[in-house]
């Protein structure tokens, strides 16, 4: 069986690629065997239900059980924290956000490198990739993968509500009529919610900022299902950081919700969610966890959660059919990016405890 999945990956490489294969084969090999014996890995990440399609795919083309640990990134690094300290080891690999990974995994040494467990020569193939080779973000270009590059929503909004012409600025969400209208993911804690908290900050200014979270009354909630449910009622017809796959979903099922990138005033940023790829240290199936890296980030693998998360994936190879014009960022054009390593820690940590001060968090 190994050896007919070697073969079978033999005769889909392109030409070009052949050459590289020779010296892949029996690193791969060993993996599987390995892989198989282990019979199984741990991926933390988010809980997206695309993550029940991963799971399925992978185990039919490999036989390896993928168990999914879900929570958001800064309550599974908690965990894993506390876990470590006690000497306990249980995940494999983490699908994260680049605040947990930079701030957390990272700087206190728990991940292993990524780039030397990259084996298939689709992955490794430097014209897989937009940027001419796969995009490691840390310092060191060796641990953490960035595999997706999108032009971000800043906010969502019911459009019962919230009538064409009523946002047409971003100075238009301080008007009075949206006071106690507005609700968002906690953005004091790593995630969604702080990422465009840090960019409202560094785009509008802190006296904005304080005049929409604290003078709109912003409602702050740490559950993102609970912002779609509120947006999708009216209940708070303008929101920040609803899941944009959860609110596709609910206007191809034709609730009246819409997506907005920016404003004149605010332009659309750049993000790399849903996550970004990373192998834990110590892992408890280290062959499983190395099979799993190389096929999520091969065109099949990749375009499955792109495709779920409605993201621009980096490889060149993917299908990008479903995604707006608006999502595809545009050559020549200098984006703002949320998800930029040196920002996250610098800029975006400070930000991020300011508004805990701000708010009283």
């Amino acid at each position: 069986m190994i050896r007919t999945l070697v073969m079978i990956a033999l005769l889909i490489l392109p030409h070009s690629v052949y050459g590289q294969a020779k010296g892949w084969e029996k690193e791969w090999t060993d993996a599987l065997e390995g892989a198989k014996k282990e019979g199984k890995l741990v991926v933390a990440t988010s809980p997206d239900p695309v993550m029940r399609e991963i799971a399925a795919k992978f185990k039919a083309r490999y036989g390896i059980t993928v168990e999914h640990l879900a929570g958001s990134s800064s309550q599974l690094a908690d965990r894993l924290g506390t876990e470590r300290r006690a000497g306990i080891n249980t995940v494999d690999v983490f699908l994260a956000g680049i605040q947990t990974v930079a701030n957390i995994l990272y700087p206190e040494k728990m991940l292993d490198p990524l780039k030397p467990a990259l084996i298939l020569p689709e992955v490794v193939d430097q014209k897989k990739w937009k940027r001419g080779k796969p995009w490691f973000i840390d310092p060191e270009e060796r641990y953490v993968l960035r595999v997706y590059s999108t032009i971000t929503g800043l906010l969502h909004i019911n459009t019962e509500h919230v009538k064409s012409g009523e946002l047409t600025n971003a100075t238009d969400l301080l008007q009075t009529k949206w006071r106690g209208k507005i609700a968002t993911e906690d953005p004091t804690v790593a995630g969604s919610g702080s990422n465009t908290a840090a960019r409202i900050y560094l785009q509008m200014g802190e006296d904005f900022v304080k005049r929409l979270y604290l003078g709109q009354k912003v409602v702050l909630t740490r559950e993102r299902r609970q912002l779609t449910d509120w947006l999708a009622r009216g209940t708070y017809p303008i929101s920040f950081g609803a899941q944009s796959s959860d609110v596709d979903k609910m206007i191809k099922e034709g609730f009246p919700l819409k997506e907005v990138y920016g404003f004149p005033d605010m332009p659309p940023a750049l993000t790399g969610s849903p996550w970004l790829l990373t192998l834990m240290n110590k892992a408890p199936h280290p062959n499983a966890a190395r099979v799993f890296v190389n096929w999520i980030v091969s065109k099949e693998g990749l375009e499955i959660y792109a495709r779920a998360e409605g993201r621009a994936a980096l490889r060149t190879d993917t299908d990008e059919s479903f995604l707006s014009a608006e999502e595809r960022p545009k050559e020549g054009i200098k984006y703002f990016d949320t998800y930029d390593w040196q920002f996250t820690v610098t800029e975006k940590e400070k930000i991020r405890l300011r508004l805990k001060e701000l708010l009283g968090r």
